[in-house]
């Protein structure tokens, strides 16, 4: 048996873990879960899977959870409560949503775990701090995204790699110029055509910004030159990456858009597990279309690979710029296309910082989180 720890566990990643855990009952159980502010639902999963501990990250709620698990079950409060759950299992999964998942990045692998990392910002925004907790004798990062769980895989081929290509949905807005994409609402842009997910990675999606934000990612978890990693929009979402080695040859992983697959790739790595999520019906696939993106109408993603290029804490500021645009965008306060605007004025006041300790890369999400917000006060008065 594997022990499992989920910390985000009542989000759309977390639900569709219990999911899996479920599905292979001889293979998994299920130890501890974690959640922000969601007493109930975490309350909930837990009379149902009967962990030994839960954390809720709202240390103010910790006494109307601790009313409602089940006798014996110890409850662990604050940011660090959610942290230390990611230490008692065999492997941790990490879905927490933004930047406030690298404590639980940290724990995990500084404890020597295995973590299936669900969560890009901590390792976008604190690479250069990750990296060294990936050494700890024991620990393990697999990717749960499904395009860097596809590169994981193909990259199992071994031979000299000349080009890593991810793959991109287009999301909801996908063929529409930049003028066409002014009025666009916020139900258009959680209106994702293939994929169920929460709310801010899905307005990611439809910016761009998440494949942005995975060009990064890839570039921290297997170290390849922004060169030479591509993306590439294909609507259909059944290839998930490509790998391109130096003889010509292209291995690709395709399945139907599942998270439930990536989530039980790392789970159960270096196994795999029965359950065939995502399985395709050959009979009924027609067609597979791949086309260049539109960085002009998206530019999100440009902005993603210049600040990879810059690297130092650029990647954190452009992480923490992009989630104070989409909140503002989610309540209302600035359009769609002020996103990326929000994102670009933002990491022009970027000056190099190397955040090579935890107190630089937070001093540098704050100041970036600082002038974004000045940015949105200024675009939302105009």
């Amino acid at each position: 048996m594997t022990t499992v720890a989920i910390v985000g566990s009542t989000g759309s990643i977390g639900t569709q873990a219990l999911e899996v855990t479920a599905a292979e009952p001889d293979r998994f159980d299920v130890v501890a879960l974690g959640a922000h502010r969601s007493v109930d639902t975490l309350a909930a999963q837990a009379r149902a899977v009967h962990p030994e501990v839960v954390a809720i990250g709202d240390a103010d709620l910790a006494a109307e959870l601790k009313e409602q698990v089940p006798a014996g079950v110890e409850v662990l409060a604050g940011p660090d409560g959610l942290a230390e759950i990611a230490t008692r299992a065999d492997v941790a999964l990490n879905a927490v949503v933004g930047f406030a998942g690298l404590p639980v990045t940290l724990a995990a692998l500084n404890a020597g775990k295995r973590l299936a990392l669900a969560n890009k910002e901590s390792l976008i925004a604190a690479g250069p701090v990750v990296q060294p907790a990936r050494a700890t004798p024991g620990a393990e990062l697999l990717p749960v995204d499904s395009e860097h769980c596809a590169i994981h895989q193909c990259l199992a081929g071994g031979a000299p790699v000349a080009r890593i290509v991810i793959t991109a949905s287009g999301g909801p807005f996908r063929g529409r110029s930049r003028d066409e994409l002014a009025a666009v609402t916020v139900d258009d842009a959680l209106a994702h055509p293939t994929w169920s997910m929460g709310p801010k990675i899905t307005v990611d999606s439809s910016t761009l910004m998440n494949k942005g934000l995975e060009v990064i990612e890839a570039h921290e978890l297997f170290g390849f030159d922004y060169d030479v990693i591509d993306v590439v929009v294909h609507p259909q979402s059944i290839v998930h990456s490509m790998v391109e080695f130096t003889d010509g040859a292209t291995i690709a992983q395709l399945s139907l858009p599942d998270m439930r697959l990536p989530i039980g790739y790392a789970l159960a790595w270096p196994d795999r597990i029965g359950t065939p999520f995502g399985r395709i019906d050959w009979s009924e696939l027609t067609s597979l279309e791949f086309e260049p993106p539109d960085l002009d109408a998206f530019p999100c993603l440009g902005l993603a690979y210049e600040a990879g290029r810059l690297g130092g804490a650029a990647p954190a500021w452009l992480s923490a710029a992009n989630e104070v645009a989409v909140a503002a965008f989610l309540d209302g306060t600035i359009g769609w296309t002020a996103i990326s605007d929000v994102v670009a004025e933002t990491l022009d006041g970027y000056v190099g910082t190397e955040p090579d300790a935890v107190d630089v890369v937070l001093e540098a999400d704050r100041q970036a989180r600082e002038r974004a917000r000045q940015v949105v006060e200024r675009k939302a008065n105009a």
